[in-house]
């Protein structure tokens, strides 16, 4: 069974962007951005929505010799989108036009592959509600965006416990967060509150 990997980049505040701020928020320093290449070199599946891909899709072709980017495009990736239609231009990446849920179900049962998400806050609140991520991982950047900060992406999430299973720290400044996550059905202690799926992908 494959697992899957939701990947994000955030501000302490939780958002992943904010206005007039540079990529990273100005702040990726060389182990930090080493390690990006160290990750990249990592075979696994790209799993991303139309919005991202879009985006995405764009920086590589206008810039294709960029490192992080080349090597996105010799990746393999799929794309859920019920708006784009085939064939995609970004080679390697696949169309899926039907519920993600249930596709990133049965990859998770029948490819050997590892996914993770690229961006894509909607398909990865989706997923983690659904109890399908194996590993949440988050590089926390020292920044608090509360004037500029967009894409918020813990908004419309369930209730989710965290078990701590990774962490480093990049450049003196950046933190790797990474979970095994549990979907609850409410506050912990709460009656009638339970995990959504224990035999689930965290493996309890």
């Amino acid at each position: 069974m494959a697992n899957l990997m939701v990947d994000f980049i955030i501000s302490l505040d939780g958002c992943a962007a904010a206005e007039g701020w540079p990529g990273y928020w100005g702040l990726e320093g060389p182990e930090y951005l080493g390690w990006l290449d160290e990750e990249g070199a990592t075979e696994h599946t790209v799993l991303m929505g139309a919005t991202t891909y879009r985006l995405m899709s764009g920086f590589a072709a206008e810039m294709p010799e960029e490192p992080g980017l080349a090597g996105l495009a010799a990746m393999p990736k799929v794309v859920f989108s019920s708006t784009l239609e085939p064939p995609l231009s970004w080679a390697n990446t696949e169309l899926v036009e039907g519920d993600p849920v249930e596709a990133v179900r049965a990859m998770k049962r029948d490819a050997s592959r590892p996914m993770r998400t690229l961006g894509s806050l909607t398909l990865c609140r989706s997923l983690l509600a659904a109890g399908l991520v194996d590993r949440f991982r988050v590089v926390v950047f020292p920044v608090i965006t509360g004037a500029t900060g967009t894409d918020r992406i813990f908004d419309g999430y369930p209730d989710v416990a965290l078990e701590m299973v990774a962490s480093r720290t990049f450049d003196g400044r950046l933190q790797l967060l990474e979970y095994v996550p549990t979907v609850l059905t409410g506050p912990p202690g709460v009656d009638g509150a339970s995990r959504s799926d224990p035999t689930g992908p965290s493996g309890r």
